[in-house]
């Protein structure tokens, strides 16, 4: 004899009636619709401001600046359910895909593909970009000054880990490019590899940044596995898919890229671990209200305590933030070095101004290297 109950209908199974079910479909379907013009709506005026400013190319209708003002608004709106990192990635691809109507952004990164800069990339840019993955961080540089590139993204320092590629840094010594965008991700790094149990695991691969922000995880868990440094977690990924017992240390989209099993994921040991990247352009761009400067000083030639204190003293007596210095040889002579210096505000901002024409007066050497909207998200 059958149980009774057992058979469920359409009703009890969602907890609402069949026709309160169909309405609400009817309503997101009629939703669809009226984003979906919208979305038209807007491509075609975006469209139809490049006309009426004259623009030729894809690149001179970008402007980083109008992107923040919008993203921060959208920031401003969402009242949920979606995370405002869930709104502000829509309206990131939707710009995107609007931008890319005559033909895609051309960015150069750091890869190979299914590294954390290729995601940078995407985060910033949308996907309807066309990511031009090259070797080293001098190609990045020499891609966009050659104009085979719109942009450039490079890594620049990691929260736990500090500076990520010295390189990026130096090529501001020669280049003339500039700062034009940063990018801040947050990092994820997954324990990946061909192998079904971790303990086959004879060695871990991955970019020594990498390998440092997971060294608490990796002696806790992988006390025996050799630790490899490579020179991307692209390569490291590559390496655990070819060779018997080794694992990579990545992104989730280099374990796709190269076919891995994810064994553990978000095995870094700081739960806010991040990389800023900067974005490298060939022009300067207006303030957008919440922006950073970068500018490169040296006070070559110049002995005594206190040198570094009083060439960046007008910054305190203007009230002018500094977020972050490093110091890297100049190149010129021994032990002589270039101050690469970060600052809050747009350089036409009047206080940040007048701080860094004393600043020039002062220096020995100086070069503003860009003003740029703040990272969002």
């Amino acid at each position: 004899m059958k149980k009774r109950g057992k058979k469920t209908s359409a009703k009890a199974a969602t907890g609402a009636p069949d026709s309160a079910l169909l309405a609400l479909r009817t309503k997101i379907d009629a939703l669809d619709e009226q984003i979906q013009e919208l979305i038209s709506q807007r491509a075609r005026y975006a469209k139809e401001i490049g006309v009426l400013k004259g623009l030729t190319s894809t690149a001179d209708f970008y402007r980083p600046e109008r992107e923040a003002q919008v993203l921060r608004r959208v920031v401003e709106r969402n009242k949920g359910p979606l995370r405002n990192e869930e709104m502000v990635r829509l309206y990131r691809e939707l710009m995107s895909a609007c931008l890319a109507q005559e033909e895609p952004l051309k960015v150069a990164y750091l890869g190979p593909e299914g590294t954390f800069t290729q995601s940078a990339v995407l985060k910033h840019f949308g996907h309807s970009v066309h990511a031009l993955s090259v070797t080293t961080i001098d190609e990045v540089f020499h891609e966009v000054e050659a104009g085979t590139a719109d942009f450039g993204v490079a890594p620049i320092e990691n929260s736990s880990e500090g500076t990520v590629n010295i390189h990026t840094l130096d090529m501001f010594l020669t280049s003339p490019l500039k700062v034009c965008g940063e990018i801040e991700l947050r990092i994820h790094q997954n324990l990946m590899g061909r192998m079904n149990d971790v303990k086959h695991v004879k060695r871990v691969c991955s970019h020594p940044q990498s390998l440092g922000q997971c060294k608490a995880w990796l002696a806790e868990n992988l006390p025996e596995a050799e630790q490899i440094p490579v020179a991307s977690n692209a390569e490291a990924a590559r390496r655990a898919r070819d060779e018997d017992g080794t694992a990579a240390l990545a992104g989730d989209a280099a374990a796709k890229v190269y076919g891995l099993k994810i064994l553990f994921s978000a095995v870094e040991d700081r739960e806010d671990n991040s990389t800023r990247f900067v974005v490298v352009g060939r022009k300067l761009f207006p303030p957008s209200g919440s922006d950073k400067t970068s500018i490169l000083v040296s006070a070559s030639g110049t002995q005594g305590p206190g040198v570094l204190l009083h060439l960046l003293g007008p910054l305190a007596r203007h009230g002018v933030n500094m977020t972050r210095i490093e110091s890297r040889p100049s190149r010129k002579r021994k032990w002589d070095y270039v101050f690469f210096v970060d600052l809050d505000g747009h350089a036409e901002n009047p206080a940040l101004s007048k701080a860094l024409a004393e600043i020039k007066e002062e220096a020995s050497l100086f070069k503003g290297l860009g003003a740029y909207p703040k990272a969002i998200l």
